[in-house]
């Protein structure tokens, strides 16, 4: 692999230099008024990001993973159901992890390749006559499949069935990236981490709380610790953490979040829809097909691509990193081998896109794939060289 080449897994994603720089700080003392003027500008700056008002914003020394255990812990107890659409791996993983905690998870099965259906959400939160589900979760960019998610319409859904539940949504991947409402869409907690949006390295887990969620810490009885947010709140009242900060992340956080809103948030996820386009393009003319199972589902930040039948994918991610020294991502659970994975979210241009897609498309003709070379990249190239007049154009 080499440090010189753009990466482009789905997370931890590319670090522009000036956030590499702000994250490699001298030591400060994490309990003087100095942490402060660190720790409140970022954490007003993740509320702007979330396109929230007054979301309570906790960053913990995690990764999205961490968000999750939060999440559920501050306010559910051993018992609580929750409901939950299986469509990939990640909302596979945050199942596992409610069915650990003693939690009942009422499981809507969903094929692999399909977004989240509301309209099942609606039917079984109108069948819970006694109000027993506690909480939605809702995974708003599935990862493993490329598979974007309608918050807005589970909002909906809930609402139509007059339900009280709660609304969870992991927005690990789409956070910073991709459309996210927090206020409009009725969220409860939103999730996701520095590494993916924020264009951070992993070590922070971020966290978005309502008035409604901050109610429901008082009665949870989840055991928790390192994740309790009153603690956390106690420590932010002090410009301090119930323990030792990511100092270092936390200033590269405050910066990322600057850059983003400088940028304007309609930029970034205009940004970021303009690039996954240029690679669905690039697919299309190789001939193969997106694991999202239709265009209103496709993700604008990562593009999982189906290889054809008995072939193992795979070898195309190891290909690409040991002949070219570039890494895409793998195929998991249900889609492994099935699948690889081009990111395409953080800090990501059409050019260095471009070279992600010629070196995928290297990688198919080396392993004998019926790919033309050069089609993807001349039908990205046609995409981005029109889209980029017309942006130029409208900015003039």
């Amino acid at each position: 692999m080499s440090f010189q080449n753009p990466v482009f897994i789905p997370g931890p994603t590319n670090i522009p230099e000036a956030l590499r720089k702000a994250c490699d700080m001298p030591t400060i003392d994490h309990r003087s008024p100095l942490f402060g003027q660190i720790l409140h500008p970022a954490r007003d700056g993740v509320r702007r990001v979330l396109q929230s008002e007054a979301a309570e914003v906790f960053i913990f020394p995690s990764t999205g993973t961490g968000g999750w255990e939060a999440a559920i812990t501050n306010t559910l107890s051993a018992g609580d159901t929750v409901l939950a659409a299986r469509n990939g791996m990640f909302s596979h993983r945050w199942i596992d992890m409610c069915q650990r905690h003693g939690l009942t998870v009422q499981i809507i099965e969903t094929p692999w390749g399909h977004g989240i259906p509301a309209d099942r959400i609606e039917e079984a939160l109108a069948a819970d006559t006694g109000h027993e589900i506690r909480a939605v979760l809702a995974t708003h960019n599935e990862t493993a499949t490329g598979v974007r998610s309608d918050i807005a319409a589970i909002r909906a859904a809930m609402d139509a069935a007059r339900h009280p539940a709660m609304l969870f949504v992991d927005g690990v991947s789409s956070i910073a990236s991709i459309d996210f409402r927090f206020d409009d869409w009725g969220i409860d907690i939103a999730v996701t981490g520095s590494q993916k949006g924020f264009m951070l390295p992993p070590g922070l887990a971020i966290l978005g709380f309502s008035a409604r969620a901050m109610e429901a810490t008082a009665t949870a009885r989840l055991p928790r610790t390192f994740f309790d947010v009153h603690d956390m709140a106690r420590g932010y009242a002090a410009n301090a953490y119930p323990y030792n900060p990511a100092v270092g992340l936390l200033n590269g956080l405050n910066l990322a979040c600057e850059m983003l809103l400088s940028e304007g948030l309609d930029q970034v996820f205009a940004r970021h829809h303009r690039i996954a386009t240029g690679v669905r393009q690039a697919v299309a003319a190789w001939g193969l097909e997106l694991c999202a199972a239709t265009p209103e589902v496709q993700s604008d930040t990562v593009s999982a691509i189906r290889t054809p039948d008995g072939f193992d994918a795979t070898r195309i991610v190891s290909h690409a990193a040991e002949a070219y020294g570039v890494a895409f991502g793998t195929g998991l659970g249900e889609v492994a081998g099935k699948v690889f994975r081009i990111g395409h979210l953080g800090s990501m241009t059409d050019v260095m896109a471009l070279s992600g897609i010629a070196t995928a498309e290297m990688c198919m003709v080396d392993l004998g794939l019926d790919i033309t070379l050069g089609s993807g990249v001349a039908a990205a190239q046609d995409y981005y060289r029109v889209t980029n007049a017309q942006t130029r154009k409208a900015a003039a």
